[in-house]
């Protein structure tokens, strides 16, 4: 249990440390109401999800240790839905309605696609 916790603790560590490199490098480049960086790490982070769990399907060099680390731990601190509802919320606030409507829409169609494309590509390594 202890083992499980700890490999979940680092996993994370560096997911939440990988999200904000993002959101630096994301703000120096794309200065804009739009919440570009959450976008690409909650699509990134499915992509990558989706690659490591079609992987999984495939090979047994994958155990529940790697799958704790990385798909629990890493995936689900690189990704972001809380700051996702908040950025929709100030952009509703800001009276940018339409930003937030594409906001929305982009990031779940996108996010999904990304899943299932990153499924089918790690299946198909």
């Amino acid at each position: 249990m202890i083992k499980n916790i700890l490999l979940v603790g680092v996993g994370g560590f560096m997911g939440s440390i990988a999200r904000y490199l993002v959101y630096l490098v994301v703000g120096k480049r794309l200065v804009s109401i739009f919440p570009w960086g959450t976008l690409i790490v909650n699509v990134g982070g499915s992509l990558i999800l989706g690659i490591f769990m079609g992987i999984m399907i495939k090979t047994t060099m994958i155990n529940d240790n790697i799958r704790l680390l990385i798909a629990v731990g890493f995936c689900g601190s690189f990704t972001t839905f809380s700051t996702f509802a908040y950025e929709n919320m100030f952009l509703y606030q800001q009276k940018a309605l339409p930003t937030a409507l594409g906001y929305t829409f982009a990031s779940l169609v996108i996010a999904i696609a990304a899943i299932f494309g990153g499924y089918f590509i790690g299946r198909s390594l």
